[in-house]
């Protein structure tokens, strides 16, 4: 039973339909057998049927079948510990998708984009198991969380299954009645749980805040964030860029110089990345490189798009990559520069008089920002505490240098200050 949690993008819905056939039978039979096996002894004690440890699912069998009955039992344990970890892996996922969760490496082991492999919450997973054997000691005592977590998870599944069907525009009266029978038995387990809480209920409740609150501020980190993530039109910048490149009273920051942008549309960028260039230390480079990485929904795909937007000065790179394609940006970019400079769309040779004579290839240098909150930010102070968190919970994520396979010696991290509700000008008088 417990592989139905399996969900979609690793079983297939028709195979989790199939299977719960079979599965609906054989929980039906075992449950009614071990009712019919205690009515049958009515009165007894499990202790006085089956020691200490007496359990109705074991005693209904015969000591000749007890040991397939462990074995079948230790195999669906097995499932079921397989069917939570696939399920888990495939929540982060979405979780990542939705800004609900931190970066995160992720390898895909088949073709098949919903099937996936998270290293980090396989180690999360295994630590958590380790922690709660050894807080519960022994399975009885697990009961009061494993219950409430149950129940919680079936309240959470009714409530989404509220807002799918408004969505679907299904009627209210279809609605209210079907929704409220489910929370009525629901809500009444809760309750019957809630007396539980202090033999072991309080560890699922602080598992889940601990998620929550993870969850909740990197939600709320990323659309303030977003809020405050400008683009600008690249044109506009199109010839003081160009100016910069040429100025030779500013020292050369690199021959090529590279900027990974989120910026979907080739004519925008980031305004930071322009601060970067032109303010926080004028970068004067031979050529300005902007690369941007989009994630299809198919496996396998390495396609790149080329423009120009002023020759041999500002140049942007569109990778259009398969989810399985592993995003190895520093050899997939050389490979690219190769063939521009095989076809003569490019010259990549230093622009240094001496160097150029004997045509050496200039240098690459990759700058990526790393976020921070500014001193002159006014903000509440509960922000200042999810802002603070953010960018704590971001350090001990997966960093833009990995994630794109990057050299680090031709990596140049700077600190970009976030502002986020500018301080107002201070009156002062000059004396």
């Amino acid at each position: 039973a417990e592989a139905l949690y399996s969900d979609m993008g690793h079983c297939g819905r028709k195979n989790i339909r199939v299977s719960w056939i079979f599965v609906k039978i054989t929980l039906i039979l075992n449950y009614f057998g071990q009712a019919a096996y205690l009515i049958n002894h009515e009165g007894k004690t499990l202790q006085n049927l089956g020691g200490a440890n007496g359990n109705p699912f074991y005693l209904i069998m015969g000591d000749w079948f007890q040991p397939i009955g462990i074995t079948i039992a230790t195999l669906a344990a097995v499932i079921a510990s397989q069917a939570l970890i696939s399920g888990s892996f495939t929540l982060i996922n979405e979780a990542m998708r939705l800004n609900f969760w931190p970066k995160v490496r992720i390898t895909y082991p088949t073709e098949l984009k919903g099937q996936i492999y998270i290293p980090s919450i396989n180690w999360l997973l295994l630590l958590g198991c380790i922690g709660i054997v050894w807080h519960f000691e022994e399975s009885s005592n697990m009961e009061a969380a494993y219950g409430l977590a149950i129940v919680l998870c079936m309240i959470m599944t009714t409530i989404l299954l509220n807002f799918y069907l408004i969505m679907k525009r299904v009627k209210w009266y279809f609605i209210t009645p079907v929704i409220t029978l489910y929370m009525i038995i629901e809500i009444s387990f809760l309750l019957a749980n809630i007396k539980k809480f202090s033999h072991g209920g309080y560890v699922t409740l602080m598992i889940a805040l601990g998620l929550i609150a993870i969850m909740s501020t990197w939600y709320r980190a990323k659309k303030i964030s977003k809020n405050y993530t400008k683009l600008v039109k690249i044109n506009d910048y199109k010839q003081v860029l160009q100016e910069l490149s040429t100025d030779l009273t500013i020292p050369k920051y690199a021959t090529h110089l590279v900027y990974l942008t989120n910026a979907s549309r080739v004519d925008e960028i980031e305004e930071k990345v322009l601060y970067s260039i032109l303010q926080k230390r004028p970068k004067r480079a031979d050529i300005y490189w902007f690369i941007h990485v989009n994630i299809l929904n198919e496996p396998y795909k390495t396609e790149y798009k080329v423009t120009e937007i002023i020759k041999d000065d500002i140049i942007r790179i569109d990778f259009n990559l398969g989810f399985r394609e592993p995003t190895k940006l520093n050899i997939m970019f050389k490979e690219v520069v190769k063939d521009m400079v095989k076809k003569g769309e490019v010259d990549i040779t230093s622009r240094y008089e001496s160097l150029n004579r004997n045509n050496i290839i200039g240098d690459f240098k990759f700058v990526l920002s790393e976020k921070f909150l500014s001193n002159d930010s006014d903000i509440l102070w509960h922000e200042k505490i999810v802002m603070n968190t953010y960018f704590l919970i971001k350090k001990l994520s997966l960093s833009e240098e990995k994630a794109f396979g990057l050299d680090s010696s031709s990596v140049k991290i700077e600190k970009f200050p976030m502002v986020i509700h500018p301080t107002e000008s201070i009156c002062m008088k000059r004396v």
